[in-house]
């Protein structure tokens, strides 16, 4: 019958043990476990005392294993590496069964996580989890990460998304209080301004310059998150830039509409970076992203 752990040494205990007869000394096991010598003393006494027989014989520059305290280390050792094997296998393991993909909030909420729930349900058998950050995820982090930005300037495989325009967005209630029929019009209407350096999304002042206008004249409300940028603007808080791959659906639902006829093109692309490492169910969903058909979504390949 196999042992329960309540009839074994603490994990601890061994752990203690095992460092203090591989440096044979309690000082340099102490300085690896980053414990006292104390500790580690106290522990491999409290094992001595469980198992009834002593395992070091102490002299004053260190320690030497008793004949019991060596059959112990080597069952000890095989036991740690015995467990190191499993989790490296289910670590691989569990590398191979999911793509890691990484997003901006905006991109996950908006663009990306519908596209997954129809992914799945075409090849169920690919498990994906998605990294959701606005600053940028380590590299060794995901297969493929969605960014914002020069694709010209990547060092790594990249695939374009789309490259966007952007449309200047409000509630249809804003629309109407505030009786906005021209760029004069919205220049004086308060605005939502995105505050986040980190994304390199175009402001309202870079907006209004490549149509031939001045800074806008009202400021407005700041937020650094471009989904709360765009629930403040439903909320009838203001004008929003908005990029019409990631927005589309607001329009088509009514909830946000589009308050003059100019717009500018995206200085920047969305594109897919793919690392190194992807595997092919990485390689997959890559593909599925850039040729799956979306209506939603002008200007997607």
């Amino acid at each position: 019958m196999p042992k329960r752990l309540y009839d074994l040494p603490s994990m601890h205990a061994l752990v203690c043990f095992e460092a203090a007869a591989r440096h044979q000394g309690f000082k340099a096991a102490a300085s690896e476990l980053h414990v006292t010598s104390a500790a580690i003393s106290h522990q491999v006494k409290s094992l001595e005392i469980e198992l009834g027989r002593e395992l070091f014989r102490r002299y004053h520059r260190g320690v030497e294993l008793t004949e019991s305290g060596a059959y112990l280390l080597l069952a000890v050792q095989r036991g740690f590496e015995g467990i190191s094997d499993s989790i490296g296998q289910l670590r691989t393991q569990q590398s191979q069964a999911a793509v890691t993909i990484s997003a901006t909030t905006a991109v996950s909420s908006l663009w990306l996580t519908p596209k997954l729930s129809r992914f799945w349900r075409h090849h169920g058998h690919v498990s994906v989890a998605q990294i959701v950050s606005d600053v940028d995820t380590p590299r060794s982090q995901w297969d493929l990460s969605i960014k914002y930005g020069d694709i010209h300037a990547e060092t790594m495989a990249c695939r374009a998304l789309m490259r966007d325009r952007i449309i200047a967005l409000g509630s249809p209630r804003f629309a109407e209080e505030q009786r906005i029929q021209s760029l004069d019009d919205l220049q004086r209407a308060p605005l939502i301004h995105l505050e986040a350096e980190e994304t390199g999304w175009t402001g309202w002042q870079d907006w209004f310059a490549q149509l031939g206008y001045t800074s806008p004249r009202a400021h407005g409300f700041s937020v650094n998150n471009y989904i709360i940028a765009l629930q403040a603007a439903q909320d009838d808080m203001g004008a929003i830039l908005g990029w019409e791959g990631l927005t589309t659906r607001l329009v088509e639902t009514g909830k946000l509409v589009q308050l003059v006829p100019q717009d500018i093109p995206s200085p920047l692309d969305f594109y897919i970076r793919i690392n190194a490492r992807a595997s092919g169910r990485a390689m997959l969903l890559c593909d599925w992203l850039l040729q799956a058909p979306d209506p939603g979504l002008p200007g997607s390949v």
